[in-house]
């Protein structure tokens, strides 16, 4: 019995010792994983579009659910306010962004607002917001971007079931540590390439409230995204796109 309890009492500080120094080796590398990240971050809110341009933003739905007009409107929301990088610099700021959707009939219809081309986005994107009025539909809005091999991925935003304006904000899935699966903003093989684009928004109706007329406006489409890397190219490299 006593050499069962040693054996035991042993075995107990073994494990202890060993879970001690794995602890430390984890500890130490964390935070210098952390340090390393954080030092080769540089975060900074932008504007990708503030919907000024008349006929860049277009709207499409099936023909047999119903049909859209998109057209720009003079207004948008009080409690927006500006980026600080922008200020004194008289970026036209007037309009906002509408779309009239007309059903035919109740169903499972969709329709998707794009813009003339697809809109890139500078640096490493961490989040997509825009500042919306849904009108108090349970509808539901997702962005569209595409990742650096130029892939199609939809990304939901939220529900449109609230009144006024409302600022709707969604964070990028990051890549896989491989580099190759997932929303890929950045390939290794590139220094100068990176980012995603946004191709437009889907709004995906509620069945049982797609009726009559549905009204949504847009304004102020930004993106938080990481330039430490578009701040620290190499200025004498060379340019692949030929």
């Amino acid at each position: 019995m006593k050499r069962f309890i040693v054996i035991a009492l042993l075995l107990a500080a073994a494990g202890f010792a060993g879970a001690q120094q794995s602890g430390t080796e984890v500890g130490a590398a964390n935070p210098e994983r952390l340090g390393i990240d954080e030092a080769q971050q540089l975060l900074k809110e932008v504007s990708v579009d503030k919907f000024e341009h008349d006929g860049y933003w277009r709207s499409t739905m099936s023909g047999d659910d119903g049909y859209t007009t998109t057209r720009l409107f003079s207004g948008g929301p009080a409690a927006k306010q500006a980026i600080p990088d922008e200020e004194g610099m008289n970026i036209p700021d007037r309009y906002v962004l509408g779309t009239r959707v007309d059903f035919i009939h109740r169903g499972y219809n969709s329709f998707t607002i794009y813009p003339t081309r697809p809109i890139p986005v500078e640096g490493i994107t961490k989040t997509i917001s825009m500042w919306i009025v849904g009108r108090n539909a349970n509808h539901e809005i997702k962005v569209l971007i595409q990742d650096f091999f130029g892939r199609d991925y939809e990304i939901y935003m939220g529900k449109l079931n609230f009144q006024g304006w409302k600022k709707l904000t969604v964070a990028i899935p990051p890549q896989a540590e491989d580099g190759l699966t997932g929303v890929v903003q950045r390939n290794y093989h590139y220094n100068n390439q990176m980012g995603l684009k946004i191709t437009g928004f889907r709004i995906d109706c509620a069945p049982m409230e797609a009726y009559g007329s549905f009204y949504i406006y847009f304004d102020d489409l930004r993106a938080v995204t990481d330039l430490f890397a578009e701040d620290n190219r190499d200025a004498d490299d060379m340019s692949d796109a030929w």
